[in-house]
């Protein structure tokens, strides 16, 4: 009696279940169905364009237009008819010439040239980006494309005129990844993304360090226009390449290549002098860091400034000496003493020749814990150079 209590218990009202369930089924909304004449029309018309046959998204097409009812017969006699075999028919001919005699390095190049041509004629990112919005993946011969050069200085320059399109970013990432970074010169190619940017400008100073003078002679304009090309990669490239000035091995050369990339930003009109200020950490010494940044905004000296500079590079506890050794500055003081027609007042003279000779003679000491020491045994015998040598050029000049 009781099992059949249980089964009534659990079978109770199964008709009202059923009613519940297709109240919910009600309630869930139905999937689109697209129309097929639609997708039928869509499908024709694709396969009416030329060479359609030839497409990466042909057998995509195939699927819908049967999906939706199609004839296979229709669709056979539209992909043959419209067959114009362009591709077969460029290889054929290139046959043609190697069987005739023509090296096949120059009918290799004559027909990539002929197809770089082209591309860069009648590229369409649109249609580019489409091919990963379509297929929801990147295509198999990307991957097979980056390991020709032809074909990855195409895309560089691709890259170049079409900055924004998805497929050309994504295939710049993939070359970087392939170990090619070090093709990769131009400005919005490398500095799009991060990770390129990032890999390039590695290679890029791993070359400098290693070629010495005459590999950075020949880099040196390229990489400061890369580096250059906006705030954020000036200051990530100055910030990691001042990092590796604290490095003993190739130290100077860094530094070297730090101030080089800062007077060619200010040659092409950028302000850097509060980035440069802050990664030298004048900022801890408020007035030297108040004159300097006076003084190399309006590029030009001027008393006050200098007079601040003087008292607090003679104090008991100066700022580092790092602070004057600015290629900017320093140009600034060989021009102010030394320049024809350069006018110096009397009375701060000897300011100005103070602190040239302060920062081309001091030598600092540095301690992991104590304040570096500093050794001035050179410093009065340059002062008495410079003031001699000032001395000298102003009675030349009135003579």
């Amino acid at each position: 009696m009781a099992d059949s209590d249980d089964e009534h218990m659990f079978d109770a009202h199964p008709e009202e279940d059923e009613d519940d369930d297709d109240h919910i089924r009600s309630l869930e909304p139905e999937p689109e169905t697209e129309d097929p004449e639609a997708v039928l029309a869509e499908c024709v018309t694709c396969f009416e364009s030329k060479d359609f046959i030839m497409e990466s998204n042909v057998f995509q097409q195939l699927q819908q237009y049967f999906t939706a009812g199609g004839s296979p017969d229709t669709a056979v006699d539209l992909l043959s008819s419209n067959y114009s075999a362009l591709a077969q028919m460029a290889n054929f001919l290139a046959e043609l010439q190697i069987m005739a005699g023509i090296d096949i390095k120059e009918v290799q190049d004559v027909v990539e040239n002929h197809l770089k041509s082209m591309i860069i004629k009648y590229f369409d990112p649109k249609r580019a980006d489409s091919i990963f919005t379509d297929e929801g993946e990147p295509p198999a011969w990307l991957a097979e494309l980056i390991n020709y050069p032809t074909w990855r200085h195409l895309v560089y320059e691709l890259a170049e005129e079409f900055p924004d399109c998805l497929m050309l970013n994504f295939t710049i990432k993939l070359i970087s990844d392939a170990g090619y970074q070090g093709e990769i010169t131009s400005v919005s190619t490398a500095c799009h993304q991060i990770e390129v940017f990032s890999r390039v400008l590695k290679t890029t100073l791993s070359e400098i360090l290693l070629g010495g003078e005459a590999k950075m002679k020949t880099m040196l304009s390229e990489f400061a226009k890369m580096i250059c090309h906006g705030e954020h990669t000036y200051l990530y490239s100055q910030v990691l390449m001042q990092a590796l000035c604290d490095d003993v091995k190739g130290s100077a050369t860094m530094r070297r290549l730090c101030q080089e990339v800062e007077k060619i930003a200010k040659e092409r009109g950028y302000d850097v002098t509060p980035i440069s200020l802050g990664l030298s950490g004048a900022a801890v010494y408020k007035q030297a860091c108040t004159a300097l940044s006076s003084m190399l905004c309006r590029n030009a000296l001027n008393p006050a400034d200098i007079s601040t500079l003087y008292k607090v590079f003679t104090s008991s506890d100066p700022p580092p000496v790092s602070l004057l050794r600015s290629p900017s500055l320093l140009g600034l003081f060989m021009e102010s003493l030394f320049k024809p027609g350069a006018k110096v007042n009397p009375e701060h003279k000897g300011k100005y020749i103070f602190l040239l000779a302060y920062a081309s003679t001091v030598a600092e000491v540095w301690r992991r814990v104590s304040k570096p020491i500093i050794k001035l045994r050179r410093l009065s015998l340059y002062n008495y150079a410079v003031r001699s040598s000032f001395d000298t050029y102003y009675l030349s000049v009135k003579c």
